[in-house]
């Protein structure tokens, strides 16, 4: 089932900003879905999707914004790395 969210805005919004509609909102789901990935409560996959992004091309939009490709927490990190050290 797909659910809609609407945010209210002005139309000056737009002027001040200087995108139309339709770039207002994906960049609004963009930062959205970077923010949840960014929180640990989507994966990259589940945030591209949200995004309407592809997985990679989400990703690398990511340092745009100043966010981190990886959401890893410290533990999660030393978990992986052990992985890597011990193949």
């Amino acid at each position: 089932m797909t659910q809609t969210l609407t945010i209210e805005y002005q139309d000056d919004l737009l002027f001040r900003l200087g995108i139309n509609r339709e770039q207002f909102s994906a960049e609004a789901k963009f930062l959205l879905a970077a923010k949840l990935y960014e929180l640990g409560r989507l994966s990259s996959g589940e945030a591209a999707r949200l995004a309407g992004k592809g997985r990679v091309e989400f990703l690398f939009a990511l340092t745009q914004i100043g966010a981190s490709m990886s959401n890893l927490r410290p533990e999660d990190a030393d978990v992986e790395l052990g992985f890597a050290l011990n193949e």
